[in-house]
């Protein structure tokens, strides 16, 4: 594969934990609608004690059942950024870049950092095949897991009332939030495009922070890049 340059085009930071969360839905317009709006990022140990750490991206959350067999961006470029010393510029960066049917994945340490990415051509990590009704998950280089497609919209969020609580309207929502068993998930029965990595620690590098828990975890977050 050719090597690309590519322009950032939205970013989500959050930093890892034993179970990282991140989620931002419905809140960028310029790339609402396609696999550039990034929507949810999980970063977790597979199982307690693991070596490894598995990445989740949730891409377009917007893609409604009948559309669950959506498709990526073949001009966007998706990147997991790690920070290994602390000093919040990504040091190693795990990249999918999906083509004809397939997600590519490549891993190494960046070209460039900031806005612009350039492809790792010459350190491929493996490829999948974007999974429809059936999941495919592949075996990369070293051991490493690989999954691409859509997935059921993980996030829990009752979008209305929040924004009825945020309107200056003092009237607008006077209980203020529900209870988690009044409250409506505004994303049920929506799904995602998602893409999956699990991989080794030892090829991300050390770990540069500590959680609420003590726990050393990554300063890690999800960059998508359309190509220019």
């Amino acid at each position: 594969m050719s090597k690309s340059k590519l322009i950032m085009g939205i970013s989500v930071l959050a930093i890892a934990g034993a179970l990282l969360i991140a989620a931002d839905h419905l809140d960028a317009p310029s790339s609402g609608g396609t696999t550039a709006d990034i929507a949810d990022f999980f970063a977790f140990e597979p199982t307690l004690g693991s070596d490894n750490t598995t990445f989740v991206v949730d891409l377009q959350s917007s893609v409604l059942p009948d559309l669950a067999y959506g498709s990526f961006d073949e001009d966007v470029l998706t990147e997991i950024n790690i920070d290994t010393d602390g000093d919040l510029v990504e040091d190693y960066v795990i990249q999918a870049y999906p083509q004809n049917g397939t997600m590519y994945f490549f891993a190494g340490v960046p070209v460039q950092t900031g806005l612009n990415s350039q492809i790792l051509a010459d350190s491929p990590l493996g490829e999948v095949v974007i999974s429809g009704s059936t999941a495919i998950v592949a075996e990369g280089m070293n051991g490493t897991k690989l999954f691409a497609g859509p997935r059921q919209d993980p996030f829990f969020f009752d979008f209305f009332q929040f924004n009825a609580v945020i309107n200056p309207d003092v009237n607008s929502a006077p209980m203020g939030f529900k209870t988690a068993a009044e409250a409506e998930d505004t994303f049920d029965g929506a799904n995602t495009m998602s893409i999956v990595v699990e991989i080794p620690n030892s090829m991300v590098g050390t770990t540069s922070t500590t959680n609420a828990l003590g726990i050393p975890v990554y300063k890690t977050w999800v960059t998508t890049n359309r190509k220019q």
